[in-house]
């Protein structure tokens, strides 16, 4: 029966050696991808890749709810008050809808 330590250091071997079997056929694999697409001649966008960048889907702005009557200055009731509405009765700022 083998020792700790030999089966160890079979593993650390054997993990060198699965590394080693892994980039070589990463890069045949990317070899092999490169020669079709320029057999092909394939783009990205046929990929699915696409070369700009995506912006996050945004939602829109929220209507003003409440609003400064003296700087004109609106809030939508959503995320921290402004400072001009903090402490405050925020009823004598609703916007009549």
């Amino acid at each position: 029966m083998a020792t700790y330590k030999q089966l160890t250091a079979q593993l650390e071997k054997l993990h060198k050696e699965m590394s080693m079997a892994r980039d070589k056929e990463v890069m045949q694999a990317i070899a092999d991808i490169k020669e079709k697409i320029a057999e092909y001649g394939i783009t990205a966008e046929e990929l699915g890749f696409s070369s700009k960048k995506r912006s996050a889907a945004r939602k829109p702005a929220l209507p003003p709810k409440y609003q400064n009557p003296k700087t004109g200055e609106t809030w939508s009731g959503r995320g921290r008050a402004p400072g001009w509405l903090a402490g405050k009765n925020r009823d004598r700022f609703l916007i009549e809808q």
